[in-house]
């Protein structure tokens, strides 16, 4: 006899979406990064590694709250994590402002990590949020359905970049001495940096909005008998580390993380150096390639009612080495090519790692959803050590950490 099991449940779809737009507006801000990457050493001057500091700031920050979310949302409820989320997110959006006035690059990582606080709220509870709401059996295609919606606000949030803070001018050495000569330099400086400012601004509003529209979703209430639970935050992660399985899963989201932001972080520069175009159409280019993943995101859904979602992550994984290597060895537009369809593999691994992994935790679900998200470090540490390979060799050579990432990913969904 088939059992037929609800993807969500009828009486949370109207939380089920509240929910999933959080997917869609977290992937705004997590994608602009590598846009503030490439104007950061326009404005500031910067080198590669010091302007990877922006993932890397961003990406701590998610490492270093991810457990004091998980246990607000513990102690409270999904709701009022969420709610704390966006209002961390909208407060690191204002700040871009004054940061800008000032002109200071160590205010805009100190905004970069306020931001990364919100959003570590967003994602460690609306991943293992999502899982809950509906039959388990449902839960990696739940997820995926969910995570489908992030690489829309990721590709809007590219555009954005390319068309509100890329201004399109690209300066040589001459020209910069010219404009020092005429004493006009500083306030080329300022501008370029004042144009990050205004999508940040608007993101605060957004994020306000959808806070305020919270009180009119209704959230399930916590069973019973998890109210009176009283295990302890130490126990589970003890109880987490020991689990072999669990660990493997962590280690290979650390992985997937830093080969993601690595790759979006430096996909313009592969792209102006072996297809020789300015930083506009580079820029609609990252459009392209996160259009990709979210084809990938989509059509993932539909192949999961087919096929099993560690086999379809083993294929996908397998497809980006032989990707990788390829952009590695044709440093030209096929390489450029290779590296944008990346993505489309890419996009089945995040949900599924990440449901795979807490399947099955029980009361340590909550706990082990903020371990996973503190995995995302994996993007703080990764992204600079392809910059520092940059800075030494070439952008083509830095792609050798993504395809490791990877190598890893291939072995793991083989088990």
């Amino acid at each position: 006899m088939n059992t037929r099991y609800t993807l969500v449940n009828p009486f949370y779809k109207s939380t089920f979406i509240w929910v999933t737009f959080l997917f869609f507006l977290w992937g705004i801000p997590n994608n602009l990064n590598g846009i503030l990457i490439k104007q950061f050493m326009k404005s500031f001057e910067l080198s590669i590694f010091q302007a990877s500091l922006v993932q890397s700031v961003f990406y701590i920050g998610y490492f270093v709250f991810a457990l004091p979310s998980a246990m607000v949302m513990r102690k409270y409820s999904y709701k009022a994590g969420l709610i704390s989320g966006l209002l961390l997110f909208a407060l690191g959006c204002l700040l871009f402002w004054p940061a800008a006035l000032l002109g200071s690059y160590s205010f805009f990582l100190f905004s970069l990590f306020i931001i990364a606080s919100g959003l570590t709220f967003l994602e460690t509870g609306a991943n293992p949020f999502i899982v809950e709401l509906g039959d388990e059996q449902t839960a990696e295609r739940r997820l995926n359905l969910s995570q489908a919606f992030n690489p829309i606000g990721s590709i809007l949030g590219v555009l954005i970049g390319t068309v509100f803070v890329f201004s399109g001018t690209d300066i040589d050495q001459a020209m910069i001495e010219n404009m020092k000569n005429t004493g006009v330099y500083a306030n080329y400086l300022q501008e370029e940096t004042l144009r990050v400012v205004r999508p940040y601004l608007c993101l605060a509003v957004l994020a306000c909005l959808w806070a305020l529209l919270a009180s009119r979703i209704h959230f399930p209430l916590k069973k019973k008998e998890e109210v009176k639970q009283k295990i302890q935050v130490k126990h589970s992660v003890s109880f987490l580390i020991k689990d072999r399985a669990f660990m493997k899963g962590v280690l290979a989201l650390f992985l997937y993380v830093g080969a993601q932001v690595g790759t979006w972080s430096y996909f313009i520069f592969y792209v102006q150096e072996y297809a020789g175009v300015d930083e506009k159409m580079a820029g609609y280019m990252l459009s392209g390639t996160l259009m990709a993943f979210a084809l990938g995101r989509l059509s993932a859904t539909w192949f999961m009612k087919r096929i099993s979602p560690a086999v379809l992550m083993k294929i996908y994984s397998f497809a980006n080495i032989i990707l990788v290597g390829a952009c590695i060895v044709f440093t030209d537009v096929f390489g450029m090519w290779c590296l944008l369809l990346t993505s489309f593999f890419m996009s089945v691994m995040y949900p599924t790692l990440f449901s795979v992994s807490v399947k099955g935790l029980g009361e340590h679900t909550k706990i082990g959803g903020s371990i996973l998200v503190m995995a995302i470090l994996g993007g703080a540490l990764l992204t600079p050590l392809m910059g520092f390979i940059m800075e030494i060799s070439n952008v083509a050579y830095a792609m050798f950490v993504p395809l490791c990432a990877y190598m890893y990913i291939f072995y793991y969904s083989r088990k």
